[in-house]
Formats: C-alpha cells, structure tokens, sequence
C-alpha cells in the first residue's frame, strides 16, 4: 500500500485535470481498500475512490481529504464464470474474454476504466450493457461496516444508472462476476446497427469475438474514445453528457421545438426506454444546436471526432472545461427545452453553478 501526500489528481483522471489531494493511498489488495474505508470512516475524513479516472472530473482545488486509488488485481475465469477485481483495466478484461471465446462483453471493448467502475454506471455502448452479463457484485457496505454480496437485481441497473450511484457513499465495489457465453468462438447477436453494418450483416446475427471487439475498437478510435496520450481528443471522459429520457408529455414538447426550429418534415432520434418514455441522442441534440465538432476557441473544446466528448486540449483548467458544458446545457435548452445531464462524477465541483 502506497500512501502520498498533496499529491496531484490530475495525472489519475483521463481529463488530465484536478487539484492536489491531502493525501493519496494506492490500494493492491481488498484487506487494504477496506482497511482505509474503514480508517476514514471512523475519523469523518472525506473519502475519494479512483480506479481509472475515466469518469472523473475534479474541481481545480483538488479534493480535502483522502483519495483511495484501486489498484487490486485478478482476473478469473471458471467454464464461462467470470470473476474480476475492481482494480483491473477493463479493456484487459474484454480482451481476455474474447481469447477465451466467450460472448457477452466484446463490444465494451476500448472502454477506458476499471472493471469496478462498470456496476456503478451500468456501462454500456453499442447494443451491450454489464447488467446484461453482470450476475454479482462484491462490494464493502460502509453503512453495516461488512463485505456484502449483492445480486443482479439487488443493483438496481437502469440506463447509466445502478444502486451504487443513487448511493455513492454507502459502496466500495470490490469484485464483479459475470456469467458470459460459451458460442464457439461467436459473439453475442449484434445490437447495434453500425457494428453489424461495418461487419456486412445484419442486425441481431452473430460474428467471430475477435471481429466484433476489433469492429468496436475502429468505430471507438474514430470518435476519439480510445485512449492515446498523443491524440488530445482523448483527453476526455468519453461522452460527457447521458442521452436525455423523456416522458410522453415531455417528448411531445420537443418534438414540437424541433420542428419548429428545423421545419415540418424534421424527426429527432427517438428510441423505446420503458412504458411511455422515450430516448434520444444527446449528440444530436448539441450538434443541432450548433455545437459542432471542434467548437470552442481555447483550452477546453468538444472533440473534433465526437460532439458528446468535451475535451482538454492541454493548458486547460477544469473551469475552462465547465465553462464550455455550461455553455452546451444552456445552448441545448434554449433550442429545444431540454436539460442534459452530465455523466462524469463531480468532485468539487458542480455542473449548475
């Protein structure tokens, strides 16, 4: 176990932005995260978990109080049962996937972050989602102060949304299993209309893993969403903003400001999410707001491959970067009546202010 004082946050977080932390306590084993959960909670010390950093943004003052970095390792495979440390890089663990030839999890290639971090998000991305395959997440309940387990059902998952994120301060995510595939070397039946027509087949057919995380991995890269220390355009968190989920008063609305902004014929992206709601694309919504690829004129821009990616383009400051969400939310409600939501977590720091 590491421990660093007034260390730099920002080198952890892929926004390459943050304030220093009181203290830094780098964790390899679960008996050490519990260890100093268990440490801050006694004392009333604020706590701060990092695992990959890819869904962080902190506030330029940094953060009072400790920053537990999860570093744990392990990544076991049972027939087609999966068992995963919080700390491993979840890349790695869709790759080792895939060499095994299970199905389940291949299009979550590229997705930059921990394996710990996907339960709380309910990640997800082309035509795939954890909760799918998630079957247990072990996890330290700093309310009852013990190692609970809790179920699939138990975590609650809805879109970018899980029981650990309605409750951030209750949960340390120790372990994730997964029940995946076994289809010879095939993947899960393809969701997502753009991977199935980069492979040339249709919707819901099935295509060799490899080709399936190697499709993925071209279309993340294209949009800047596969991490590369030389390309500034992923200096981000991947998309900013959650695509908005509305109700059918509330759609009605919007559709109604998009063709009046847009003209008669003009029809918003609009997907099922549930009895009597509605999901549309926030990348849709910023582009047709007038923020294009590349906008911005200084530190901080949206992404010249993604308009949901706002992006450091080195020098930046994490107010430079809010400056410009604050700037997409009140330029997407002004054009059509509707709020965006970030999806990065917020240390010190608040989207609305």
């Amino acid at each position: 176990m590491q421990v660093l004082h007034d260390a730099s946050l920002a080198p952890l977080t892929t926004f390459r932005l943050g304030g220093p932390v009181d203290r830094l306590v780098t964790a390899t084993e679960d008996a050490e995260v519990i260890e100093v959960v268990r440490e801050a909670d006694a004392s009333g010390t604020p706590l701060l978990l990092i695992g990959g950093g890819s869904n962080l943004l902190v506030g330029d003052k940094g953060f009072a109080g400790t920053a537990l970095r999860l570093a744990t390792r392990g990544i076991a495979l049972d027939g087609n049962r999966l068992e995963v440390a919080a700390g491993e890089v979840w890349s790695d663990v869709v790759t080792r996937t895939v060499e095994a030839g299970l199905a389940g999890i291949e299009c979550l290639a590229g997705i930059p972050g921990s394996a710990g971090a996907t339960p709380v998000q309910n990640v997800g991305a082309y035509g795939q989602e954890v909760s799918a395959t998630l079957t247990e997440v072990l996890a330290y309940d700093r309310r009852a102060g013990e190692t609970v387990t809790l179920t699939n059902e138990e975590c609650a998952f809805s879109y970018r949304h899980s029981r650990f994120k309605a409750e951030p301060e209750r949960y340390v995510v120790l372990r994730v299993r997964f029940a995946l595939e076994d289809a010879d070397g095939l993947s899960a039946p393809l969701r997502y209309a753009e991977t199935a027509r980069m492979l040339g087949v249709g919707a819901g057919e099935r295509v060799p893993l490899a080709a399936a995380r190697e499709t993925v991995l071209k279309l993340r890269a294209g949009k800047g969403m596969v991490l590369d220390p030389e390309d500034h355009d992923t200096w981000s968190a991947g998309s900013f903003f959650t695509n908005p989920i509305l109700d059918e008063e509330a759609f009605a609305a919007f559709r109604a400001r998009v063709r009046e902004r847009l003209g008669e014929e003009a029809e918003p992206p609009a997907y099922p999410a549930g009895e009597g709601r509605t999901k549309t694309s926030a990348a849709w919504l910023i582009d047709r707001a007038g923020f294009t690829k590349g906008y911005g004129s200084g530190p901080a821009r949206i992404s010249t491959k993604h308009t949901l990616a706002l992006t450091n383009r080195g020098g930046a400051t994490t107010e430079d970067l809010l400056a410009l969400a604050r700037e997409v939310v009140a330029g997407v409600r002004e054009a059509f009546g509707v709020t965006l939501v970030n999806e990065p977590v917020m240390v010190g720091v608040d989207l609305q202010a």
